[in-house]
């Protein structure tokens, strides 16, 4: 299983087995790179801990425990959880700022806690009775498959859950039988079971806070959150995408470094999706130690790594300019920043104001009229994929004859009811038994219906979206080439300031992250605050209509492919593509990374059998 996540840690490797455990850990050094060897023990030994991350406030930590009598052998961040968890048990992440996936195992106690950071930055499997074990946990689901009775039974209804998403959500996996730990829970593993506690959660409760007071705090936090992750005993530096997040995160970096901060951007030759002038206007303003390079297409290779690196199917198309941007900036440093996670709690999207805008609209008409006449009329108007999406009122009126939660499934999700039944076979389909992943999304809005829409809309991306996809993709691909990522912007005190704010104050207008660009603006040269929000994107089409879809053509004659596709159905939507009909790009994307991917998984499970 170690072996499986040798890209996790290169640096060194260790385990620790007893009668009934067997812990093993991948070292990537960052913080004592002498001591702190995992697994590590307390004095007694008694305690034995694996982790995963970096915990920022861990001198405080520290500090504390030594005047409380502990004595310290190294002076890694991962002794200090040992030593904490003697002290708080099952709070220990409540006192923890980081991103982490940590296990302890307690021989005299015979108990396995594992916990989560609040977000989902590092990520953590576990499965119960699987292939021989009675409990089974890794950072990656590639470390499973190393079990020698692993069977890769592939669920049903999360693989529907990634044709509609483009992701698999929390805390299901494409595996029957293993889930993820869901962020900001922990699990103890007792003699009788096992059990999880949500150790943390948001409050989503807007006060009446004065706007000079909250500027003053949100500078100081976001100052303290960058210097914080600058943390490191190896080269580090920046991830520089040309936005308003990253710009603000090399500012902040250059103010507390006596050196030029290392900055890397990827580009395309294809101006539309380009941003590296924009990039350039950073890097020369804080006279960074700038390096680039150029994206042309979906390479073999890495698509390759796509299938090897992300375990299961994922459909977000930016990951390919991720793996790329990661295997340069590894050739320099070992730790980067990055601006994830700014988006989610300060109103960055266009999908925010949209929905915002359409639950106004919604609110003008009463809900038979949504229900029958807009609807029929959604049904009959034509459908333009080929126009500007301003353009697209067939989209609009769908939105407008639904609630919000249903809503942002359509604008979220790539298949979707009809479309997504037109392409799988008739066994899948035996399988889902009736279960729609468009049911499943709009469940978890449920919990969050008496919060304004806006709210709402945040506190689902952050139980989906972004541990499901933004955090992934960073994670998988940094770590594919030994590279840590640390998103400042995902400082839990941060996020607990931001939801205590009025909606309005992130979305003004059509303005979006209107609050947190009036407290970056000063780092973030006008251009950059002034232009529209592109993300990180690729010429998904263009590529398609290149040698994509021939290369999709080809994956479909592989054995297996109408266990889970209708192929007419999916021939389709290739034409409709190549014709120019509808732009069909994302769909054939997630139709294309799991062909791929399944491939990868069979040829790694029929290697493992011939050799045992």
């Amino acid at each position: 299983m170690c072996d499986a996540l040798l890209h996790r840690g290169p640096d060194g490797s260790g385990h620790f087995c007893d009668d009934q455990i067997a812990l093993g850990h991948r070292r990537l050094s960052i913080i004592d790179l002498a001591g702190g060897h995992q697994p590590l023990g307390n004095e007694d030994g008694n305690l034995q801990i694996v982790f995963n991350g970096e915990i920022y406030n861990y001198l405080e930590l520290r500090a504390g425990l030594v005047q409380r009598g502990h004595c310290f052998r190294t002076q890694s961040d991962t002794e200090v959880l040992v030593h904490l968890y003697e002290e708080a048990g099952e709070r220990l992440p409540e006192y923890l700022n980081g991103m982490f996936a940590l296990a302890i195992w307690d021989r005299r106690k015979r108990e396995l806690f594992l916990a989560r950071d609040r977000f989902g930055e590092k990520p953590l499997y576990y499965a119960e009775n699987l292939a021989g074990t009675r409990f089974a946990f890794g950072s990656e689901l590639k470390a499973f498959t190393a079990l020698p009775q692993f069977n890769a039974a592939i669920s049903a209804p999360r693989l529907a859950d990634f044709l509609a998403l483009s992701y698999v959500p929390d805390p299901g996996t494409i595996y029957q039988g293993i889930c993820k730990l869901l962020p900001g829970h922990s699990l103890l593993v007792k003699a009788n079971g096992f059990s999880t506690r949500r150790y943390w959660q948001i409050k989503f409760d807007a006060g009446t806070p004065k706007l000079p007071d909250t500027l003053e705090e949100l500078r100081a936090l976001t100052s303290d959150a960058v210097q914080r992750r600058m943390i490191s005993d190896v080269p580090l530096g920046a991830f520089l995408s040309g936005g308003v997040d990253s710009a603000a995160v090399v500012g902040l970096m250059s103010q507390h470094s006596s050196r030029p901060v290392k900055t890397f951007s990827i580009g395309f030759q294809n101006k539309e999706f380009d941003e590296l002038s924009y990039a350039r206007l950073v890097a020369d303003r804080y006279h960074t130690e700038h390096s680039e390079e150029i994206v042309d297409a979906a390479d073999p290779e890495m698509l390759d790594m796509l299938s090897r690196h992300f375990d299961e199917p994922f459909g977000d198309s930016s990951a390919i300019p991720m793996l790329h941007l990661a295997k340069m900036t590894r050739k320099h440093v070992t730790v980067a920043l990055s601006g994830d996670g700014a988006d989610e709690i300060f109103g960055g999207y266009r999908r925010y104001y949209f929905g915002i805008l359409e639950e106004k609209l919604r609110s003008r008409f009463p809900e038979w009229f949504r229900a029958s006449v807009i609807r029929v009329g959604a049904g009959l108007y034509p459908k333009f994929d080929y126009l500007p999406q301003v353009f697209r009122a067939k989209t609009l009126l769908q939105n407008l004859s639904m609630n919000l939660a249903d809503s942002y499934f359509t604008s979220m999700s790539t298949f979707r009811d009809t479309s997504l039944d037109d392409i799988l076979s008739p066994e899948l389909q035996r399988q889902l038994a009736g279960y729609s992943p468009r049911e499943s999304f709009r469940a978890r809005f449920a919990p969050y219906a008496h919060l304004p829409p806006l709210t709402q809309l945040q506190a689902v991306d952050l139980e989906t979206y972004l541990p499901g996809d933004i955090l992934v993709k960073t994670d998988r691909a940094t770590m594919a080439y030994s590279l840590e990522s640390r998103p400042p912007w995902l400082d839990h005190r941060l996020a607990e300031l931001g939801f205590r704010l009025p909606p309005e104050w992130h979305i003004r207008g059509s303005a979006r992250k209107h609050l947190f660009k009036q407290v970056v603006a000063p780092l973030v040269p006008a251009p950059i605050l002034e232009r529209p929000k592109m993300g990180f994107s690729v010429p998904l089409s263009q590529w398609f209509k290149n040698g994509l879809c021939d290369h999709l053509k080809s994956s479909m004659k592989s054995s297996g492919f109408a266990d889970y596709f209708n192929q007419p159905g999916v021939e389709r939507i290739i034409a409709q593509h190549l014709s120019g009909q509808h732009n069909h790009q994302q769909k054939l994307w997630n139709i294309l990374i799991f062909v791929r991917w399944r491939e990868k998984i069979n040829s790694r499970v029929s290697d493992k059998n011939a050799a045992e």
